[in-house]
């Protein structure tokens, strides 16, 4: 495939920066940006590079309550007291704040555009997927939730059912947050247990309310969970629950941080189990949604090591050229992180060997991720009139 790809970036999403110590550093996407550059990702014939747009009142309020966006504006000036979960650890307020905030929300709805009015296939914003922001809340490193927002202008352009997959190690809580009781948004989230990683959500037995009732879809996952099981278990959830509710848009939070040295949680996928991954996001878009792909980014806290080989191979895969993961890393891009003095060893290769065979699943497995796995299809399956102990549905 190889496809019309949309990549939205600006060198302003860098400022989105929580200071030096925080774990989601801006390096990550520099370091990203320059190893697709170097390995000539970005400058194939059929991606086109577009620049973001500041998200305005009206777009951010979609999503989040006008009291909250005047929180953001106001807290760099008045850091001692700012509320609506800013000036935390995990949210320390910051300058420039909300005006970086806008810019990534509004690049994500720049990429939103790009693929619902045809101009291109897929689009990628990898500053985007801060899936974690509540409506009146930072939360999880998040200030304004961009893939929501994303997802709500489509719907305000009139689209009927738009389909979220969040592959990120941490529950889409923000996401399934904003459209919870809305019948025309799937939010599937594949995710590690909420027994052992924050945010605490992400049960399967939270299906939605109302109306909307089946429409989130929730895998948690043990763990320690590796590449052969979490394939596993994405397949046996959640091309059928998309099949079944057939959007006319895909939208997708990748991020990384399910990888085995990630420092922030417990699963253990390699970057090649990812590039996996999102390949099989990029075969179920064109199967069900005639191509339709918004991909997002999200978390990753390898900064060196992962985030910047997996996101690459995102936007690769996006583009229809996958990088070979036995590709060397440019001697350029190593350079560039030994003069930044980041305290980890640029990898030597874009993949890691790792052995990406794994079996389908069947009802009568008994290993952790197997049960999982069943749980969710009992609850989830009879609400799209599929057979949870059948393997073909």
């Amino acid at each position: 495939m190889s496809d019309s790809v949309a990549v939205v970036w600006d060198d302003a999403y860098l400022d989105y920066d929580m200071g030096p110590q925080h774990p989601l550093h801006p390096v990550r996407l520099d370091l990203t940006m320059r190893l697709a550059t170097s390995l000539g990702v970005l400058a194939r014939p059929n991606v086109t590079m577009l620049a973001p747009v500041t998200a305005d009142d009206d777009l951010l309020t979609l999503v989040h309550d006008p009291a909250y966006l005047d929180a953001v504006r106001r807290a760099p000036g008045e850091p001692w007291r700012p509320g609506f979960g800013l000036g935390t650890p995990d949210n320390p307020v910051f300058q420039q704040m909300h005006e970086v905030s806008a810019l990534i929300a509004g690049g994500s709805v720049v990429a939103a555009r790009q693929v619902w009015e045809g101009h291109s296939q897929h689009a990628v914003n990898i500053a985007g997927g801060l899936h974690h922001a509540m409506r009146r809340q930072a939360s999880g490193f998040c200030v304004y939730n961009d893939a929501a927002i994303a997802i709500a202008w489509l719907l305000a352009q009139g689209a009927e059912r738009v389909a979220y997959i969040d592959v990120d190690v941490h529950h889409g809580d923000g996401v399934q947050a904003a459209f919870y009781d809305d019948p025309r948004v799937l939010t599937v989230s594949v995710h590690e247990s909420p027994l052992t990683l924050w945010p605490g959500t992400g049960f399967p037995d939270e299906t939605g309310n109302g109306d909307a009732v089946g429409t989130a879809v929730n895998l948690p996952l043990p763990a320690g969970t590796a590449d052969a099981d979490w394939l596993r278990a994405f397949h046996a959830v959640v091309p059928s629950a998309i099949r079944a509710f057939n959007p006319q848009v895909l939208v997708t939070q990748c991020g990384c941080d399910t990888h085995r040295d990630d420092p922030l949680a417990n699963l253990a996928l390699s970057v090649d189990g990812q590039r996996t991954a999102f390949a099989a996001l990029h075969a179920l878009a064109h199967e069900v949604c005639e191509g339709r792909w918004l991909a997002l980014g999200g978390g990753g806290y390898g900064l060196v090591r992962c985030v910047p080989r997996s996101w690459t191979h995102l936007l690769a895969e996006a583009a229809g050229h996958p990088v070979d993961p036995q590709t060397p890393i440019p001697a350029e891009w190593t350079a560039y992180v030994r003069e930044r003095a980041l305290r980890a060893a640029p990898p030597r290769t874009m993949g890691e060997d790792a052995d990406l065979e794994w079996q389908p699943w069947e009802p009568d497995r008994r290993q952790p991720v197997d049960l999982a796995i069943a749980v969710t299809r009992r609850v989830s399956f009879p609400l799209f009139g599929l057979d949870p102990d059948d393997p073909r549905d």
